[in-house]
């Protein structure tokens, strides 16, 4: 079923629907740069207006994947990508990168998927540069970096060019639109587990839903309170879990865990070098607010994996890798592997 552009913005205007097969024939439209810069803003500013849907988002999510370079895993058991939206304004240290070291440690296999820090002081892509790590791999590299250290970075704009076609629009228009949600939807590995963290709460249900379309195994989608987008140590956290085909909603605390709730103000920093010490005094088993949070967050993502039945496990295993110096191996594996394809 098809539906032309102007169609497509009036059902907007009129806060309805566009349906799975046109979401499919217009995002695909806009991939290829068929629609006019002005065309393809205004549909994506009024979807937006409207409110995305599950059905819409989800659909979208399916043709970035068509487009995008994949990267392909023989064994995707235990397989878990660690990722967040951005967006929160928190401008902490790279949680989600620092718990990926600490998670392959204690026995998953992590795909990340990120990019330079667009709302951020440091990306992903900008603190894994900083410790040494060559993130310019292609498909085959990653996949050989997932197999041998147990970790794979996937630097977004190698794994879907077509998203070249629309940046220019995203930046002028300037405002958030469905491609802020979709990066942590469309995991070019395809890792059927996930910890994805949100900036805002009432995408806690709308993208773990969505992942369930996409055919997910286990997922937690994870917004502090605080606004974090990330299991928080400083309010209660919102998680929607997908677990066996089902979806629940519920909220967790560091209490939960044995943690005290504190403030995260202590983990700001204003560049890739300060979120490099953070990083680096976390999986030095360094005290403090830091490391916590890096266990809790890496516990969430072993539990994600199913290597372990619940957070608290996980996080007892995270303690652990960080404790006995593993984690922090993970790094110099992961920088002495990549480095070999330096051009």
């Amino acid at each position: 079923m098809t539906i032309t552009p102007q169609e497509a913005l009036q059902r907007t205007i009129e806060h309805r629907e566009i349906f799975h097969d046109e979401m499919l024939h217009l995002m695909r439209q806009i991939m290829r740069a068929e629609l006019s810069p002005v065309m393809a803003a205004a549909i994506i500013t009024g979807l937006r207006v409207k409110k995305e849907t599950i059905g819409e988002i989800a659909a979208a999510a399916t043709v970035m994947r068509e487009f995008a370079n994949h990267v392909d895993v023989a064994d995707n058991s235990n397989f878990v990508d660690i990722v967040g939206t951005g967006g929160d304004g928190s401008h902490t240290f790279n949680i989600s990168t620092t718990s990926m070291f600490v998670t392959a440690a204690a026995g998953a296999k992590v795909a990340k998927h990120g990019n330079r820090g667009v709302s951020s002081k440091s990306g992903s892509a900008d603190v894994l540069e900083a410790l040494g790590v060559n993130i310019d791999l292609t498909p085959e590299q990653v996949a050989a970096s997932i197999a041998e250290t147990g970790m794979g970075f996937m630097f977004a704009p190698n794994h879907h060019p077509a998203m070249k076609n629309i940046a220019a629009v995203r930046r002028e228009l300037g405002v958030r639109t469905i491609f802020n949600i979709l990066g942590p939807l469309t995991n070019p590995a395809s890792a059927p587990n996930q910890l994805q963290g949100v900036f805002h709460e009432d995408l806690v249900g709308i993208q773990v839903r969505v992942m369930q379309r996409l055919g997910a195994k286990h997922v937690l989608v994870v917004h502090g309170k605080d606004g974090m987008d990330e299991v928080s140590l400083g309010a209660a956290t919102k998680v929607g879990e997908l677990r066996n085909g089902e979806v629940r909603e519920y909220e967790i605390h560091p209490e939960d865990f044995g943690l005290q709730m504190v403030s995260n103000r202590s983990l700001k920093v204003q560049d890739a070098q300060e979120s490099k010490a953070m990083l680096l005094g976390a999986l030095n088993n360094k005290a403090g607010v830091a490391r916590e949070i890096v266990i809790l967050n890496a516990g969430a993502a072993l539990y994600a994996a199913d290597v372990y039945d619940s957070i608290a496990e996980g996080m007892a295993a995270a303690r652990e890798a960080i404790e006995n110096g593993a984690a922090r191996e993970k790094v110099e594996a992961l920088v002495r592997f990549t480095q070999q394809f330096t051009k």
